[in-house]
């Protein structure tokens, strides 16, 4: 492939990372062609509609699918670069899952070509790509594959994991600066020359290993100061202290930046790729360990909170306010807000109902309960609790003068002049956490 020529590409997976991918790549003038296994995903895409919730992709989708720039479609087909973004969850271990990766691999494998680029965009345990070159390696014997032949190799294979926050996806996908981590450093130069495409922030080039490690360490890194606000929320509260005043006057520090506190950790990343790096080093991670330990135990912490001040109100009727792991996005994986919802589901049935502005339907676990989803208008006219789990901006504007009168557990501090009657509940029933 000539540098001027644009390649064409095959993005494998359609999902919260791999569409925006793909539309991105293919704005830059590339033809893409995007593989799923789920039929209605290719059908909507290829309609220039889109599956997921994120600003702006679709005007994106329907203008590259339009132009004949984006297509999709459930079976593979020759490119020049293949760019694997499929998911890498956990299993109940908490052992790194890498068979889509691995399934993704022997998907591409049949027709690679010489000169090809394959990328691992995946978040994936160290050594994934290394694993990935060895697949290919056996079910093409014909090619010479990087790190494996003393010859030039005929294809290059290549790391760099996305750096992006879901609301914010197109805009990150082209500013944020990349690793690219190469089998070897040819490969590395190989896969830089493509991301420069369409990637205006630096793209710094390693090798493979350390590119998935640098990944790792940024969602564990914030998994670990996010440990220490959510504690810190438990201690206040064990301490009758209010902590987002507590977190206000600490930040006034010129050193202290401390997050905000919530009701757990969710989404793809910062709930699941710590793990990744415990599992590689069991016995040197234990500050890694804890901090997953303590973000978890928060959503049990926010659940026994929730219960004792439903129990204290057996005629309420209650809302909880967000199901999804972050505001304004529809993305539930991994979410504290429906782990505690549906905890609290299971516990009180219909006295329940469910405010989450991007759920078109509540997820499979709250079929059959009674539960209802309402909006929000809906539960400050029905409702007397409110436990708001997600910031969402339409629970943000809601005035005190419409809420003024409820009974109101805040994860989130989206509601600092809301009376402290909660405060006052927990003082009554002698709540320590």
């Amino acid at each position: 492939m000539k540098s001027d020529t644009k390649p064409s590409v095959c993005v494998v997976g359609l999902g919260y990372i791999g569409l925006p991918t793909a539309a991105v790549i293919a704005r830059a003038g590339c033809t893409v062609l995007g593989l799923d296994v789920t039929q209605s995903v290719v059908d909507t895409i290829n309609r220039g509609e889109i599956h997921i919730e994120e600003v702006d992709l679709d005007g994106l989708v329907r203008g590259v699918v339009a132009r004949g720039l984006l297509s999709a479609s459930t079976q593979v087909a020759p490119a020049d670069v293949f760019v694997i973004a499929v998911p890498t969850p956990f299993d109940k271990d908490h052992a790194p899952d890498i068979s889509y990766v691995l399934a993704a691999g022997r998907t591409i494998a049949p027709v690679l070509k010489t000169g090809d680029v394959v990328i691992l965009e995946s978040t994936s345990p160290v050594g994934t790509t290394e694993q990935l070159r060895d697949l290919i390696a056996g079910l093409r014997p014909d090619l010479k594959v990087p790190g494996l032949t003393h010859e030039t190799p005929d294809i290059a294979i290549a790391y760099c994991p996305e750096r992006v926050l879901p609301g914010r996806i197109l805009e990150e996908l082209t500013n944020n600066d990349r690793s690219i981590g190469g089998i070897t450093p040819r490969c590395a130069r190989k896969a830089l020359a493509f991301y420069k495409r369409f990637v205006r922030g630096a793209c710094v080039t390693t090798d493979a290993r350390s590119a998935e490690m640098t990944k790792l360490v940024e969602n564990a890194y914030r998994d670990v100061n996010i440990a220490f606000a959510n504690e810190l929320s438990m201690v206040s509260d064990a301490m009758g202290l209010d902590v987002w005043e507590v977190i206000r006057l600490a930040n006034r520090h010129p050193r202290v930046n401390i997050l905000t506190p919530g009701p757990g950790v969710g989404g793809h990343c910062i709930a699941v790729d710590p793990w990744f790096i415990v599992h590689g080093a069991p016995d040197q991670t234990p500050l890694i360990r804890t901090a997953r330990g303590v973000n978890d135990g928060k959503m049990h912490h926010v659940v026994a909170k929730a219960e004792a001040l439903i129990e204290a109100h057996p005629e309420a009727k209650v809302a909880c306010l967000g199901l999804a792991f972050k505001a304004n996005i529809d993305d539930f994986r991994e979410s504290p807000a429906r782990f505690i919802t549906s905890r609290l589901v299971r516990r009180f049935g219909d006295r329940i109902s469910v405010v989450e502005p991007y759920a078109a339907e509540l997820p499979i676990e709250f079929t059959d309960t009674g539960v209802a989803q309402i909006d929000i208008d809906e539960a400050l006219e029905a409702c007397d609790i409110f436990i708001v789990l997600v910031d969402h901006d339409v629970f943000k504007v809601v005035p005190l003068a419409e809420r003024a009168d409820k009974l109101v557990y805040d994860t989130r501090g989206i509601w600092p002049d809301q009376p402290r009657v909660v405060r006052e509940e927990e003082a009554r029933l002698k709540l320590v956490g």
